[in-house]
């Protein structure tokens, strides 16, 4: 028997990938918000966790451990990509290899800061919305989503931040950026909120899917379980 995938469940995949892999590129720019320094990356990438949401609520626990996956893999292949660009020769005339390089070429620091932060923080909140949608039988999807996202940001803020600036920054400033990522994510999932709630709803008419993830396995490494 052949397997079919869904369009929207493409769609949603694709999309999360896009929204991470430009929050990495923004992630190479402090900007202040208030007077709290944050990556710019934190513009875009509440909105991966939404979809991260909408794919558990939806398709469940499985299908989103695939899509975590993939977009590791595609954060992987950009960085092959981009560290291949950066070597390459320039062409005698061009003359912004070094603006190039700072923008793509981020330092391994960086890289591995970002993609286990990205993991980390993508799994708990995968987890947290799966099993509290469970205990709370469907009911209630604000306040899991709400949860997830809290518990999934500020462990990636804290992963991320530690990890990429510890011993760059002051210690102020790192306590700050994290709270203030946070913050900021925590606040655009709750802003979003009701948009995010139409959409659950549209997918699951057209779908025919509201998946419980009863009796499953949240090892994040069992990705041939979909």
């Amino acid at each position: 028997m052949k397997k079919t995938v869904s369009v929207l469940f493409m769609f949603a995949g694709i999309l999360f990938a896009i929204c991470l892999l430009i929050s990495n590129l923004l992630a190479t720019k402090i900007i202040l918000i208030g007077p709290w320094a944050a990556p710019a990356g934190v513009l875009i990438f509440p909105i991966a966790y939404i979809i991260n949401d909408v794919i558990v609520e939806v398709w469940g626990y499985r299908k989103a451990r695939l899509i975590i996956w993939s977009g590791f893999a595609v954060n992987i292949l950009a960085v092959l990509f981009f560290s291949l660009a950066i070597v390459v020769p320039a062409a005698p005339f061009w003359h912004n290899q070094e603006a190039f390089s700072a923008v793509l070429g981020g330092t391994p620091r960086i890289i591995a800061a970002s993609l286990m932060a990205y993991l980390i923080g993508s799994f708990l909140n995968a987890i947290v919305m799966s099993r509290v949608k469970v205990l709370m039988k469907g009911r209630d999807f604000s306040v899991r989503a709400i949860l997830s996202t809290l518990v999934g940001e500020t462990a990636d803020s804290m992963i991320f931040i530690s990890i990429a600036f510890a011993g760059i920054l002051p210690v102020n400033v790192l306590f700050g950026m994290i709270i203030t990522q946070a913050c900021i994510k925590t606040v655009y999932e709750i802003v979003i909120l009701p948009f995010t709630i139409m959409v659950v709803k549209w997918v699951k008419r057209v779908e025919g899917v509201d998946s419980f993830d009863e009796s499953i396995s949240y090892n994040p490494f069992l990705i041939n379980q979909i």
